[in-house]
């Protein structure tokens, strides 16, 4: 039998297909960007098709790379960016609108008038969600209302709803498979966390038929087998997981209390809570972390909407940099007499604040500010957010103890960046020897469904450091940059 894994990890602004061996070590890899749309402010759309094509490319290519052939595959794992919504005809497979990606906030007056008529503890309570735009929900609905005779066709069960996973399931199997995973579910406002299943009183407020959801299943399953038409060869996908929870499982957060954060496009900390369901009272999310074997794992999330995209901002809005990679040392060029803050309110304020009409703001320019300082406020504006969301888990759920931090995601790579997080957390920062963590948790449920990795247990032990990064700020001077951030903040929510 073939011990070699394949990982498509399709993301907010490119998809990356990897190939692992049966160490865990990376033998091929791809990566391509696709297009970003911005019908209207606050609007974020994608080309599914973009989004297939990249799949089918990267796949290619890292099997090139790997100097294998898809038939030395013996599993497939997805790992997708979620709440992204598609809705597709399930006669041709042809979406009948662009992706809604999870950035965007145009059902935001929805949500305002849902929570005013007082719906929202009633999805908070089954859901562990906020009424957001952030959500898959009320983007379906959206699209039923808005393409001509959608709402019609899904009463009559002529469409599909997904995520991308469901979507690229859909395709890879030649349209013979529609479900999806726990994780992915749990983030639609559609599903309650309690009970395990699509929730009627929910799909009944949201207004979405019953008919186009997908069939959800445990994250490590049996999800068929790819079209020989599609990709070459019938190969298993056993393994689906939306990217936040991807990435705890590729750090082998298995135990209650240990804490993962992905510094991708957004930033998302997940703090797992074992078999307890924590209510938050701070405005986090309460969430399913993993499904495996019909046992659900709970979490506590803190989503950040902007954290590697300040910098592509910087980089493709501004040209204040010709590579993310010059980030840290620009952040650490700049002047530290200036105190400048940036809110990256570009799409709203996730947690702790759900702030779904705050916009982006800067604080602090002089005559003397310049592209280093510019740079350094956007990063330090990450590791400020980053503890917004700690602060808020110590007070929703008392056993997390002290804390240690395993990061993971682009912005990790820079040293810079992760001394200055451990500094304003006031926390140890691990930084893994293998940083794509979300390709490599969607490459250990496939490989764990059929039978090349090891379960759980096995698997922590491969976990292995690269680097800690020790606190190494004053105490004063740390209290110093909250309080100028907390008042930047102050300044800048709508409510």
């Amino acid at each position: 039998m073939s011990s070699f894994i394949l990982a498509i990890d399709q993301g907010t602004t490119s998809t990356r297909a990897i190939v692992f061996d049966a160490n865990y070590q990376v033998q091929g890899v791809s990566q391509q960007e696709f297009p970003q749309h911005f019908p209207r402010s606050g609007w974020v759309e994608h080309d599914p098709e973009d989004i297939w094509r990249t799949v089918l490319e990267t796949v290619r290519f890292a099997l090139a790379n790997a100097s294998l052939a898809i038939s030395d595959i013996a599993g497939i794992g997805i790992t997708n960016q979620r709440e992204t919504t598609i809705l597709w005809d399930r006669a041709s497979g042809e979406p009948i609108h662009n992706a809604i990606v999870w950035q965007d906030r145009r059902t935001a007056d929805v949500c305002a008038e849902l929570k005013a008529a007082g719906a929202e503890p009633q999805l908070t309570e089954k859901t562990g969600l906020l009424l957001d735009p952030y959500f898959s929900g009320t983007k379906i609905a959206w699209i039923l209302d808005h393409v001509s005779g959608a709402r019609e066709r899904a009463e009559r069960g002529e469409l599909a709803f997904g995520t991308v996973d469901s979507f690229l399931l859909w395709r890879l199997t030649g349209g013979k498979v529609h479900a999806t995973d726990a994780t992915n579910a749990s983030r639609s406002l559609l599903f309650n966390i309690r009970t395990g299943e699509w929730d009627d009183e929910l799909l009944t407020l949201l207004r979405v038929p019953r008919s186009i959801l997908p069939e959800v299943k445990d994250s490590s399953a049996d999800f068929g087998v790819t079209d020989p038409g599609v990709v070459g060869a019938a190969i298993r996908i056993a393994g689906i997981a939306g990217d936040q929870h991807a990435a705890a499982l590729g750090q082998a957060c298995f135990r209650p209390g240990m804490l993962k954060s992905t510094y991708g496009t957004g930033c998302f900390a997940l703090l797992n809570t074992g078999t307890d369901l924590v209510q938050s009272q701070n405005r986090l999310l309460t969430t399913i972390a993993y499904r495996l074997d019909g046992k659900t794992t709970y979490a506590l999330e803190g989503s950040i909407f902007v954290a590697g995209a300040a910098i592509q901002w910087l980089r493709d809005g501004l040209h204040l940099l010709d590579r993310a990679d010059q980030s840290g040392p620009m952040a650490e060029a700049a002047d530290p007499h200036q105190n400048v803050y940036l809110v990256p309110a570009f799409t709203g304020l996730g947690a702790p604040w759900w702030d779904a009409e705050a916009r982006g703001a800067l604080f602090g320019l002089t005559r003397g500010t310049g592209p280093n300082e510019f740079v350094r406020a956007a990063l330090e504006s990450v590791c400020y957010q980053t503890r917004d969301l700690l602060d808020a888990m110590r007070r929703d759920w008392t056993q997390a103890g002290e804390t240690v931090l395993r990061v993971d995601g682009g912005m990790v790579a820079s040293d810079w960046t992760m001394q200055r997080l451990a500094d304003i957390l006031d926390a140890p920062v691990d930084r893994p020897v293998v940083l794509e963590t979300t390709a490599l948790g969607a490459a250990w449920l496939a490989g764990r469904q059929v039978g090349v990795w090891p379960a759980e247990e096995g698997f922590a032990a491969s976990w292995r450091l690269n680097q800690t990064f020790l606190p190494d700020m004053a105490a004063d001077v740390r209290e110093a940059k909250l309080a100028g951030w907390r008042d930047a903040v102050r300044r800048t929510l709508t409510r």
